[in-house]
């Protein structure tokens, strides 16, 4: 049972873009200049790519669970913990280790990742806006699920095998995060779950044919 009402809920997301505004544009531009950076085949670039998802998951968990998210749902707490994780691992494995090589190809994984982008930083808040949810209480780029939707878009761009514990995190995010979308109906958040099941399955069957041929 959801600790929460709709109204709580839609409140959050108000205080949220009230406070931070105009971090959004920020968040939703980088965004936008990863994409293109990686269609562009910028050189030497998925580093960079690496360093904006790693912040993207540090400020979700940072500043909507922890400042702001806690306020009606203490699980927040736990959910801040695992999302500031899941940025580190994306700073030790993309930056770091340099592990995750972002390189669109026109095949399956870019197209539906191409799709899942598009999704999250176009049709997610135009159907939202459909739906009744106007700004400020609704949910912009740089919250938990248009993220998680884009990250799953960029991680099937990769080229090198993506571990399973990079994995891990936003995928249990994808089904827990559809509960709002049941209960308060942000049908927009049934992208989320197509996200994690889709993405993940087409990653890890991409990673291991991969291994399979070499």
């Amino acid at each position: 049972m959801i600790p929460f009402t709709v109204n709580q809920f839609l409140s959050v997301f108000e205080r949220y873009n009230v406070a931070v505004w105009p971090a959004q544009i920020i968040l939703y531009a980088l965004a936008v200049i990863a994409i293109l950076s990686t269609i562009q085949r910028r050189k030497d670039f998925s580093r960079i790519v690496s360093l904006m998802l790693a912040l993207f998951w540090i400020w979700m968990g940072l500043v909507y669970h922890f400042w702001f998210f806690s306020a009606i749902n203490r699980a927040a707490l736990i959910f801040g913990a695992f999302f500031i994780l899941q940025g580190m691992l994306f700073f030790i494995v993309g930056v770091w280790q340099r592990r995750l090589r972002f390189w669109f190809t026109l095949d399956l994984f870019g197209i539906v990742g191409g799709l899942f982008s598009v999704y999250a930083l176009i049709v997610y808040p135009a159907l939202g806006y459909w739906l009744g949810h106007r700004y400020p209480a609704a949910p912009t780029f740089g919250l938990p699920c248009p993220t998680t939707i884009f990250t799953f878009g960029m991680l099937l761009w990769t080229r090198r095998g993506v571990p399973l514990y990079v994995l891990t995190i936003p995928f249990a995010w994808s089904l827990l995060g559809i509960s709002a979308a049941i209960s308060f109906g942000m049908t927009q958040d049934y992208g989320l779950l197509v996200a994690g099941l889709l993405g993940s399955s087409l990653i890890i069957l991409r990673d291991t044919s991969s291994r399979v041929m070499a």
